[in-house]
């Protein structure tokens, strides 16, 4: 599905209808419906912050409560982005709405991706992506107004995958909910709803060959590297599954932001084919709240993960009533209950 789904997305000219939230427009690059333009006092802000991760400047967002006031105590929260997009985007807004709730809430880029530093660059690796769920909890394990005992985790799409890997080992997320969940490791071996199942050793071949390439001198090859000034609404339309055809549209038009790419370095799925977010997901003993749209095609990753999280202290299936996986990100009565839930879920558990 992958192969036919890039054929179908290399021609034509992009000129999609809907509400664009163009990030030149905001001082802070942010591309959501109602992001903050300014601090005010009283209001909820945003803080753009740098820090160091194994050697890599991460670069991240902090969003502080309206209540917010030097030496208080505050739970907070880190949210782990989608594969392909950047803090700016979805993981901004489920952020800053957290924020208006009374957490204090960051965001990052991934490593080597985003304004975040690191080379190669779109390398996209589990091990990598969760060390930046880990990198998050140590900044705020830093930050002087943050209760080190209630920090909770919010991971959307990839970032959901890595925030339950992140959560078997860090004991230091006292909460860890998903959002739309997406099993890179899984889809990356056995194609979006099991459709290359029959060609992973021929993509482990020709990662292993990238790598080579590389490691001798040769360019870096890249994997789902779209064009989005090069699509047109009819090559959109074919596309069969809601996944790819609506996230083509939030990422390439309605909320588009120049950092955020579906590319990732062909040799990272040395990495990514043999992980599997599922693999000792047991190991996961804090409260874990899963939450995905009804109608999602990707909720037989969500349904699979949570009947395996059998170790989670507690846990619970949340369903949103005709969403699908994108619709999640910012159809407001889609965002207001995933909101609504994550409010009884954290206020119960932080």
């Amino acid at each position: 599905m992958r192969g036919e789904l890039m054929a179908i997305l290399m021609t034509g000219t992009l000129a999609m209808a809907g509400p664009v939230f163009a990030a030149t427009e905001n001082p802070f690059g942010l591309v959501y419906a109602n992001a903050i333009k300014e601090n005010l006092p009283g209001k909820t802000q945003i803080h753009p912050v740098n820090y160091d991760l194994n050697g890599i400047k991460i670069a991240a967002n902090v969003y502080t409560p309206p209540a917010y006031k030097a030496e208080g105590s505050f739970p907070a929260v880190v949210a782990a982005h989608p594969n392909g997009g950047v803090k700016e985007q979805v993981a901004g807004e489920y952020a800053q709405k957290l924020a208006d709730a009374g957490y204090i809430a960051i965001t990052a880029d991934a490593a080597f991706q985003g304004a975040s530093g690191g080379e190669s660059r779109h390398t996209d690796k589990p091990y990598y992506r969760t060390e930046d769920i880990h990198g998050m909890i140590d900044y705020f394990s830093k930050y002087p107004d943050v209760d080190k005992s209630r920090i909770g985790a919010l991971g959307i799409c990839g970032g959901g995958g890595y925030t339950l890997n992140a959560a078997k080992s860090d004991k230091r997320l006292k909460a860890a909910a998903t959002l739309s969940m997406f099993n890179s490791g899984k889809v990356r071996r056995d194609g979006f709803m099991e459709s290359q199942v029959n060609s992973i050793q021929e993509r482990l071949k020709n990662a292993s060959e990238a790598r080579e390439k590389h490691v001798n001198g040769g360019p870096i090859e890249l994997t789902g590297n779209v064009d989005f000034d090069s699509l047109t609404v009819e090559k959109i339309a074919q596309i069969p599954t809601d996944l790819y055809r609506e996230g083509m549209m939030y990422y390439g038009r309605t909320h588009r932001h120049p950092n955020s790419t579906f590319a990732y370095t062909t040799e990272s799925l040395m990495n990514l084919i043999p992980w599997d977010a599922n693999d000792q997901i047991e190991l996961i003993n804090a409260p874990l709240l899963m939450m995905a749209g009804d109608k999602a095609d990707t909720l037989y990753m969500t349904e699979e993960a949570y009947g395996n999280a059998t170790g989670a202290k507690s846990r619970e299936l949340f369903l949103i009533p005709g969403a699908t996986h994108i619709q999640t990100y910012y159809v407001p009565e889609y965002v207001d209950q995933a909101i609504g839930k994550l409010k009884e879920f954290y206020g119960k558990n932080l």
